[in-house]
């Protein structure tokens, strides 16, 4: 038995290490609603979950006005987080869609209290249809494990938020808060045409990077939220040279934002060391200034893929366009060496909410269970003719 013992020490610290990088599903009772999701995937160093609304437990069915609403998508997520041994003070990164953004103020009384005042995630709200019937909101959290070392990044001299960190670092990862054209320093909206804006929004990014030590090429991605779809092309100029070569990958969609003058926000992920872009087989890297993968950290970032065929055009039906946009990120999924088993989270933007059952019925059947983590929210597309757009986040099952 003597000569057992160190075998059997060994044997338990080959465990102890091996748990961190584990992934496993956490769905504690009452969150599985039928719906082609999972409430949260642990993996790797942190917990991604599903966009959560104001569901009574196990039902489908939202109660209450809009600040009891957020109270219940709260709870809901505290449960999850709960399920995984965590708990708001480990989350990192937080998306908020609100179904009006005048409840903008409403929300934000209700969601500060969830978290200590000098430790809240990076965040990012916009407006956008609730696929539920009656929800007010949808928000969507990333925690990390208790192990990551977490640094809230406020750069010298500008100012903090009560509600939203500027960024926050969980190990090598950084989550950067949704980006608004307003000075951090003076508190004051930089107005003007988009490209003004968004130079203002870009140097924010710059700021909080270089506060973290990291530069604008280690972001891996980013989502881009335009006021007006027709300021796509001027966006894209401005955005292309601050991220001249093997740019990040990127979604790209139109919102309603929480001050009606602003015309952009930018969120962004950053990853330090190496990174590499991942490009399927047989395509040629995008005219515009996004990769369609970038491997970073061990994990890929997947740009937000719409249902457009290789001649340009979009199918007919949102059943045809989300095969499309699922085949393309298969397509970069493989050219990293991954599959749909090692998808941890996702996002669905769909030009319509009505279809997102029709989204549904494709994407269950394409996708294998444990399906991975994911919000889908309504909101316009950059083409007219684009019905959906999915982008992801995977690496590689230990």
């Amino acid at each position: 038995m003597r000569r057992l013992a160190p075998i059997i020490v060994l044997l338990l610290l080959c465990f102890a290490a091996a748990a961190p990088g584990e992934r496993r599903v956490i769905a504690p009772p009452g969150t599985d609603l039928g719906l082609p999701f999972s409430a949260g995937i642990l993996s790797q160093d942190f917990l991604f979950l599903a966009g959560a609304i104001g569901n009574r437990p196990g039902t489908t069915t939202v109660e209450g006005d809009v600040a009891a609403q957020v109270r219940q998508t709260l709870d809901n997520l505290g449960k999850v987080l709960e399920g995984a041994g965590l708990d708001f003070s480990r989350v990192v990164c937080a998306h908020v869609y609100l179904a009006d953004v005048r409840h903008f103020q409403t929300v934000n009384e209700v969601y500060g209290a969830a978290f200590a005042d000098d430790r809240p995630p990076a965040r990012t709200t916009i407006e956008a249809d609730v696929a539920i019937p009656g929800a007010a909101t949808e928000i969507g959290m990333i925690a990390a494990r208790a192990e990551v070392e977490l640094e809230w990044i406020v750069p010298a001299g500008w100012r903090p938020s009560p509600l939203y960190a500027w960024g926050v670092r969980a190990g090598d990862t950084l989550f950067l808060s949704g980006m608004v054209s307003v000075d951090p320093k003076s508190g004051e909206l930089v107005t003007g045409d988009v490209r003004r804006q968004a130079r203002q929004v870009l140097d924010n990014v710059a700021g909080v990077l270089a506060a973290a030590g990291m530069q604008p090429r280690d972001v891996a991605t980013c989502g881009v939220y335009l006021a007006d779809a027709r300021d796509y092309a001027a966006m894209n100029e401005v955005y292309g040279a601050f991220f001249p070569e093997a740019p990040p990958a990127r979604a790209t969609v139109r919102a309603r934002l929480a001050n009606p003058a602003l015309a952009i926000e930018v969120t962004c992920v950053a990853v330090r060391g190496e990174r590499k872009v991942v490009t399927p087989a047989g395509e040629s890297p995008s005219p515009r200034p996004l990769s369609a993968g970038v491997l970073a950290g061990g994990r890929l970032y997947l740009s937000g893929m719409v249902g457009r065929q290789a001649d340009g055009t979009y199918p007919h039906g949102v059943e045809a366009q989300t095969r499309v946009a699922l085949d393309r990120l298969a397509a970069t999924l493989a050219a990293a060496g991954l599959d749909w088993g090692d998808v941890e989270s996702a996002t669905v933007y769909l030009a319509d909410v009505r279809h997102y059952q029709a989204m549904n019925a494709v994407y269950a059947a394409a996708l294998p269970d444990p399906k991975p983590a994911r919000a889908t929210v309504g909101t316009p597309l950059m083409s007219p003719d684009a019905l959906v757009e999915i982008r992801m986040v995977a690496s590689k099952k230990p």
